[in-house]
């Protein structure tokens, strides 16, 4: 009897055992994580680590949140575990759980019930497998029969992917929705977000969309809004004022915030009627001003058109702190527009477009010279007409020995090279030894001012810099001329004229004289317009008697460099600090100084970095909508403009640079290349509403956004 009980107890540990074989064999393929622990107890799901041998119950599951170095309820993170193990398990808690598909198993299962069922002892088994913890299951061992007909598992996530891809796809193509959209922020950040609600989740319906989401995306922007004024305390804020005429007769306004940590859209504004009364402009700058806050506005940027400059000093005339400020981007423009329509210069671009058009023209050229220069570009056209002329040609200059090597090339191998006009062209132009000096002119003389363009271009503070970019700019092209004056004052005359006349004013002055990287260099020449424009902009920040005298008395340390601005830390952060920077964290020995160089040095120069789509406000300006309807479209442009400032706002690194004008690079990305803000196709918002309710006549068109 005791021998028969004895091997009954055998027979029954080796069962145990086996089927705990079976178990940890199937559960390692199919999760990664058995390869860093081991299966202590099948019964009670007990598995020990592999590192600090320590063990748990419930399953590989917990074991992940120990691995990962999660706490996780009575989860003690593992102190032992290489780092590439932890960041490994931490990537597949952090994938989306797989949907878990039951109909199968049971399927097969009662397929081969009887085949696999012949014991009860069996059957008891079969309960201790049925459920574990955390979402964990260990299947009995009659089920790991059935294995063989279950997909593997990468090919059912496959599969689950590619059914997904398709169901997104069908999406697009369905709503014609522009495949560029896959490039926005927010696109992977949806599908992470509906991945983590995991199986059930529904999705927003039409009405929710409209009113209660609009609502909450709208709130969260004006949290945004609240925590850029609080910036604006110290550092100061621009008024962007951006305007445009369309072909449908309209004249609209767009009026935007900026300061170093960001932009905010505020409103569109319809001025058809007024775009030439700077009296009416002054008031609606005004309106804004003072909406934003008196004590928070810097300066207001504007277009150069003469009913923006004469609003301009009306501003400036009743509220003497305020600077106004043309858009350095477009009076650069204007300068390299200037330059091209000098003689020999205007032949050369001509020329230089004839290359790119022939290359451009065929597919076969163009992938022939973009494996010669690695994949770069020829042609920019997302910037403006005359910087694209400019920064073609130079790309032509620098291509120069590939150009000719495929010229070579397509001559060897191609027989229609040698008859075609166009090819006949390009050929010449290849083989010109005048081309290419002049082209080699071009570039010089051009690449100056557009450093400059690039350096402005986009809403970071380069206010510091561009007064001495300038300078440095004309004395660029001079010694490009060794100094023959017949060469370089054409070229200078064309600089000074916008740079006077349109350009210069006493804050890009101030600018100058504050920044450290400039007024210490021993190279620096403070002549008569750097002191009188700082003279200038020091009586318009010094709001009382008081601030006069504290500027007075601050002024000659800075110039002597006295006390914390004189010590090696001070010296070292002229060239390797951002001016405010450096002024934040040396100025603190002339606080009113101070005060004054961060809100001045932290202000941008350009107007035309932002690229509207302006189909969106002449949509909204050309019907006449009741007030709540109107007030609810005023809501969705404000919401897509801000939400679109924000994506360019983390497509840029923020972070506030020195900026060493020999080391711009004017090949790299600019801030106007960017793809425009997708226009709003505001009538699908109403399609709900009778026609009558959407059209209300007189109702005022100057109503606010946002």
């Amino acid at each position: 009897m005791m021998a028969m009980e004895c091997g009954s107890i055998a027979i029954s540990l080796r069962r145990d055992d086996l089927e705990m074989a079976r178990v940890r064999d199937m559960v390692r393929g199919r999760d990664a994580c058995w390869e860093h622990c081991v299966l202590v107890d099948a019964t009670k799901q007990k598995v020990r680590c592999n590192y600090c041998e320590r063990e748990f119950s419930g399953g590989v599951y917990r074991m992940k949140f120990h691995l990962a170095q999660i706490k996780n309820k009575d989860i003690v993170p593992c102190s032992k575990v290489p780092n590439d193990v932890r960041d490994h398990i931490r990537s597949i808690l952090s994938t989306p759980k797989k949907q878990k598909t039951h109909k199968k198993p049971k399927a097969d299962w009662a397929a081969n019930g009887q085949k696999h069922s012949s014991s009860g002892s069996e059957n008891s088994h079969a309960n201790h497998y049925s459920s574990g913890q955390g979402g964990s299951t260990c299947p009995p061992p009659f089920l790991l029969q059935t294995s063989p007909s279950l997909p593997a598992v990468d090919d059912a996530q496959k599969q689950k992917q590619d059914y997904a891809d398709k169901k997104i796809a069908t999406f697009f193509f369905h709503n014609s929705i522009p495949f560029s959209a896959t490039k926005c922020m927010y696109y992977q950040e949806m599908v992470d977000a509906i991945a983590e609600c995991g199986l059930g989740y529904k999705a927003p319906t039409y009405d929710s969309l409209r009113y209660v989401l609009l609502e909450k995306v709208k709130d969260d922007i004006q949290d945004c809004y609240g925590k850029f004024k609080d910036n604006w305390k110290d550092c100061g804020c621009t008024v962007l004022c951006e305007s445009w005429c369309s072909t449908k007769s309209k004249s609209l306004v767009v009026f935007t915030v900026t300061c170093p940590k960001g932009a905010i859209f505020l409103r569109s504004v319809n001025v058809l009627g007024h775009e030439d009364d700077a009296t009416y402009l002054f008031e609606l700058i005004e309106t804004v001003v003072l909406e934003v806050g008196l004590e928070n506005v810097v300066q207001v940027i504007t277009d150069s058109t003469t009913s923006y400059i004469y609003a301009g000093r009306l501003l400036m005339d009743k509220y003497p702190s305020l600077f106004w400020s043309p858009c350095a981007s477009y009076c650069v423009n204007k300068m390299l527009e200037d330059m091209s329509k000098q003689g020999w210069v205007c032949t050369v671009l001509e020329e230089a477009k004839i290359i790119s058009q022939y290359i451009y023209s065929n597919t076969l050229r163009l992938g022939m010279m973009r494996k010669l220069d690695g994949g770069k570009e020829l042609i920019r056209p997302n910037i403006t007409q005359f910087v694209t002329g400019f920064l073609s040609l130079r790309s032509i200059v620098i291509q120069e020995d590939n150009l000719k090597h495929m010229s070579s090339h397509m001559q060897l191998f191609s027989s229609d090279y040698s008859r075609c006009p166009e090819a006949q062209a390009f050929k010449s132009l290849l083989h010109s030894e005048r081309f290419w000096k002049s082209a080699h002119e071009v570039m010089s003389v051009s690449e100056p001012l557009i450093k400059i363009l690039r350096m402005v271009d986009g809403d970071l503070p380069a206010m510091g810099y561009l007064h001495e970019a300038v300078e440095r700019a004309k004395v660029s092209i001079k010694d490009y001329y060794k100094g023959v004056e017949d060469r370089y004052i054409p070229f200078w005359d064309i600089i000074d004229h916008r740079w006077n006349m349109q350009l210069q004013s006493s804050i890009h002055a101030a600018a100058a004289f504050l920044n450290p990287s400039i007024f210490y260099n021993p190279n620096f020449k403070i002549d008569l317009r750097i002191r009188n424009g700082f003279q200038e902009a020091m009586r318009k920040v010094a709001c009382s008697d008081m601030d006069k005298v504290e500027i007075t008395k601050e002024h000659p340390v800075y110039i002597n460099a006295h006390g914390a601005l004189g010590t090696d830390f001070a010296i070292m952060g002229r060239t390797l600090n951002a001016p405010g920077d450096w002024w934040a964290a040396y100025g603190y020995e002339i606080p009113m100084l101070q005060k004054v160089a961060i809100r001045i040095l932290s202000q941008p120069c350009s107007l035309h970095w932002c690229k509207w789509n302006w189909t969106t406000f002449e949509s909204l300006h050309t019907k006449k909508w009741n007030t709540a309807e109107f007030e609810k479209l005023g809501n969705l442009v404000f919401v897509q403009c801000n939400l679109w400032l924000k994506a360019i706002r983390e497509s840029w690194d923020r972070r506030c640079k020195p900026i060493n004008f020999d080391e711009i690079d004017v090949s790299s990305d600019w801030p106007t290349e960017l793809d425009p803000s997708t226009p709003l196709l505001i009538d699908s918002w109403l399609d709900d509403l009778p026609a009558e309710c959407k059209v209300v006549p007189d109702f005022a068109d100057n109503q606010r956004i946002g």
